[in-house]
């Protein structure tokens, strides 16, 4: 049994995935027998007698129901002390409930709608989780509040499908939840210490926002409730108590079943509670989903490219607002519309078509010209499901496909039965594309995409959804072969058949070709020559130093498609460890990282970012990492930096010292090192014997002559004698230089280093170098306070009293000297204990230095300016 619950636990994802699609399977199973006496017909004519005064009743309750949503958010903002405008908050709101109602995924949709929008107002990742979480509990005390009044008011006795509770045992039971909630917000309000929850701290609110926390949930479910209740024809307000209890429950099977958008499991719950007419609900149901489902996420796309022409306040123009939101939620809105259109396509496929429009068509186009577009466009709708991952991930192919595909879709929905309403749907999804295609700049290869369980699942849902449709609309013609063969002007069913089958086969199709396609494998060990100075040629083109370590020689690297960027990283373990950003053009470091992570997902590895600056934040969040600060990295502005500063005072004392012990600096070319590595070596051994230490690798350099030979070396010289060393790591641009391995005798003059520093300093700044980096401090620069996550709260502690283990408050205490300006690093990995695992990796990695691809001599290409001669830098 052990065993059994740890393979579970290994392949949870696939798991979880397939009792997702089992319980598809179940809800349109049942929603099928539930639905067993209802006609096609009936359903097409209770939505048809819809009157216009109630759509505009559910129109109203709709608009009701979405702006008490939007005081989830402000509520909980002023929870966690980060009140912000009610625009923006009701923007957040809006956007990610309008996203998480259609398509399920809360955490995903949802949750990256709020991220992008409060991540512009100064919010950072924790504070959005606390915002998230606050405004999901206070959902489900408002679902249990409002259930518990609906039990209480109600009169006479509780019918609901076979279930009937006599009125005093219901009343009981909605007391029992009522009192329930209060002694809960009791409880919570005199609690004062913030709640930790899975590693979050949640501050505790007063029991008056626990109160209107509460009362914001009922109107919202109230008035949500009340958006379906009014399209049932002759609904009485005396019905109001236990229609509000059959909704509330439908909605907590739907959650619960994390089927996207929750199709098929609302329904079913609200068909089998509620003793109505099953006709005239199931069509209340249809055109519940398009007023309070569909419009509210076209308008809260709308309303996003709004915003965004808003703040691009250099355009002015709507063009410009549309570009702005393609850099932040177009992948998700856009994929999203664009698998919504493709299961459109599916739909209208499986349905019959409007009779007086096929009259009309059919005096223009042939009969075999409409059945061939009946099945395009079905074959359509299922590519359009299986291009939208990759307009997820910005995928320019996926962006070109799916913009021709639905010209196309627009095409065949008119030729296959002017459905022009598909047509103008079409044409709008594949102009925003157009306008948007920019964001969409990541060169990967289409057929590498992976398809996660999430996608799988909601293509699978949408291909379930057309077929049940079908199979509803056409349950009473009675089958036979000659059906397949049946080619007329309203031939519906026929066509529905072949269509199916066509979107079958192409679903089959690419899943057994996927299953087929051979596994990816990382880049090898070794380059050869070409790729070598390829990778010498993106370094000699870089602002930063670090990128030397490229040159260590235990790196893998993967190069981007154009020759202009690379990642380095290791695999250590089951974890991908990318050393720093990408190397060389930004343009291409999306797809550089994408490709990684890919691969590793292919060999079942872990993607960890080790040390990567603010520039690569926005990409690893776009991939779904979790970021951690690491610590901050110092550098000194050589334009500013003036030895005789106040603030140098030490490290002024500490070189005239060795100046005075007749301490020289010296600059020894990289042609003319390998004359004294023998000595730099002993200079080296000795210093690690009396540290104690072992050379460590990856993220730092270590005594290797390969490695050495491709820098100049600094040298600090006592009468023609070397007593220290650092090889210099110096940009070919000037704007940065650096040092990397630093050791030293044990009767160098007292204050050698810093003599060492100081020096390099002005002569860095005598040749026009714009800044010197000093290397980074772990832990440095994390808050620990009461409110900061665990993790933040561990890591400061560690820097405080850790010194025993590393001596971080002494590393930056000797760091600061120099006055330096301090950069943030950061990790970014996977979640939960899987980022522990990572970590382990990489200490092992830095640990033990690791083989990798060595670089071959290459003096053709320069790594940085090389000197001709010898300089040596008076005190």
């Amino acid at each position: 049994m052990r065993n059994l619950w740890q393979s579970i636990a290994r392949h949870r994802r696939i798991v979880t995935g397939g009792i997702v699609l089992l319980v598809i399977v179940l809800g349109f199973v049942a929603l099928f027998r539930l639905t067993h006496e209802v006609h096609y017909d009936q359903v097409r004519a209770a939505v048809a007698a819809l009157t216009a005064r109630q759509v505009v009743l559910s129109l109203g309750f709709t608009a009701t129901s979405y702006l008490a949503l939007t005081f989830y958010d402000v509520l909980a903002l002023r929870i966690i002390k980060r009140p912000q405008p009610w625009r923006t908050a009701a923007l957040a709101s809006f956007s990610s409930y309008t996203l998480s109602h259609n398509l399920g995924l809360a955490l995903l949709t949802g949750g990256s709608a709020r991220y992008c929008i409060y991540a512009g107002a100064g919010l950072d990742g924790p504070d959005v989780a606390r915002v998230i979480a606050i405004a999901a509990a206070m959902f489900w005390a408002g679902v249990l509040t409002i259930c518990g009044l609906a039990m209480v008011v109600h009169v006479g006795p509780l019918q609901m499908a076979s279930v009937t509770l006599p009125e005093a045992a219901a009343r009981a039971i909605g007391i029992v939840v009522l009192l329930t909630t209060l002694v809960a917000v009791y409880a919570a309000g005199r609690r004062r210490a913030p709640l930790v929850i899975g590693g979050m701290t949640l501050p505790m609110p007063s029991r008056g926002e626990l109160l209107a926390q509460i009362a914001v949930a009922c109107v919202d479910m109230t008035c949500a409730s009340a958006a379906l209740f009014v399209l049932l024809p002759g609904a009485d307000l005396a019905q109001l108590p236990a229609f509000v209890l059959a909704y509330g429950l439908g909605l907590v099977a739907a959650l619960i079943s994390h089927v996207p958008g929750g199709i098929g499991v609302f329904e079913t719950v609200v068909l089998a509670v509620l003793p109505t007419d099953r006709a005239t609900l199931f069509a209340a149901l249809i055109a519940y989903r398009i007023v309070y489902y569909l419009l509210p996420l076209a308008l809260g796309l709308v309303m996003l490219v709004w915003h965004e022409s808003v703040r691009n306040r250099h355009a002015g123009k709507v063009i410009g607002g549309v570009q702005a939101l393609a850099s932040n939620l177009s992948p998700l809105v856009l994929s999203s519309a664009a698998f919504l259109g493709g299961a459109m396509l599916l739909l209208s496929g499986s349905l019959p078509a409007i009779h007086a429009r096929m009259g009309v068509l059919s005096a223009i186009l042939p009969l075999p010209f409409i059945e061939a577009s009946h099945v395009a466009a079905s074959v359509i709708g299922t590519a359009l499901l299986l291009l939208a991952p990759g307009l997820y991930r910005r995928l320019d192919g996926a962006c070109l496909a799916t913009r021709i595909l639905l010209v196309a879709g627009a095409i065949f929905s008119l030729a296959k039965g002017i459905d022009y309403e598909e047509a103008i749907v079409c044409l709008a999804l594949a102009g925003l594309l157009h306008v948007t295609r920019r964001a969409f700049y990541r060169r990967t290869a289409l057929i590498d995409q992976p398809l996660t369980s999430g996608w799988l699942t909601a293509i699978a849902m949408a291909a379930a959804l057309a077929a049940w449709a079908g199979l509803f609309a056409y349950r009473h013609v009675p089958y036979s072969d000659d059906l397949w063969w049946n080619f007329a002007l309203h031939g519906d069913a026929p066509r529905f058949m072949r269509a199916t089958l066509a979107s079958a086969v192409v679903l089959t199709g690419f899943t057994i070709w996927r299953l087929l396609a051979p596994m990816p494998t990382p880049p090898p060990d070794r380059m050869g020559e070409e790729e070598w100075q390829t990778v010498r040629r993106i370094i000699a083109t870089t602002d930063r130093a670090e990128t030397m370590l490229a040159l260590t020689g235990d790196k893998r690297f993967l190069l981007a498609e154009a020759g202009d960027a690379f990642v380095m990283y290791q695999i250590k373990g089951s974890s991908w460890i990318v050393m720093s950003d990408p190397v060389g053009a930004q343009r291409s470091w999306a797809s550089l990282l994408w490709k990684l992570r890919e691969l590793s997902h292919r060999q079942q590895g872990r993607l960890l970012l080790y040390e990567v600056s603010p520039e690569t934040l926005e990409l690893a969040i776009g991939m779904g990492l979790q970021i951690i600060k690491f610590g901050e990295a110092a550098a000194v502005d050589l334009d500013t930096f003036d030895l005789e500063a106040p603030g140098l005072r030490s490290v002024r004392k500490s070189q005239r010292v060795a100046a005075r012990a007749g301490a020289r600096l010296r600059i020894v070319p990289a042609a003319a090192v390998p004359v004294i590595l023998d000595e730099l070596q002993s200079i080296s051994d000795e210093w690690m014997a009396a540290k104690g230490h072992q050379e460590k690798g990856f993220s730092l350099g270590r005594f290797d002559r390969d490695y050495l030979c491709n820098f100049d070396m600094a040298l600090v010289m006592v009468e023609d004698r070397i007593v220290a060393f650092a090889n210099l790591w110096l940009t070919v641009n000037k704007n940065e230089a650096s040092v990397d391995l630093m050791r030293q005798r044990s009767d160098a003059p007292a204050g050698s280093m810093d003599f060492l520093f100081v020096n390099l300093l002005l002569w860095a700044k005598e040749r026009g170098y714009r800044r010197f980096t000093l290397g980074m401090v772990p832990l440095s620069g994390i808050k620990g306070g009461h409110l900061a996550p665990t993790w933040a709260r561990a890591a400061a502690l560690i820097f405080r009293h850790g010194e025993t283990f590393y001596g971080f408050r002494g590393l930056r205490s000797y760091k600061e000297k120099f006055a330096p300006t301090w950069e943030p690093r950061y990790l970014a990995g996977p979640q939960g204990i899987s980022l522990i695992q990572a970590l382990h990796d990489v200490s092992r990695l830095i640990g033990r230095a690791q083989p990798g691809a060595t670089p071959p001599p290459d003096p053709e290409t320069p790594i940085a300016p090389r000197l001709n001669t010898c300089e040596e830098q008076p005190a």
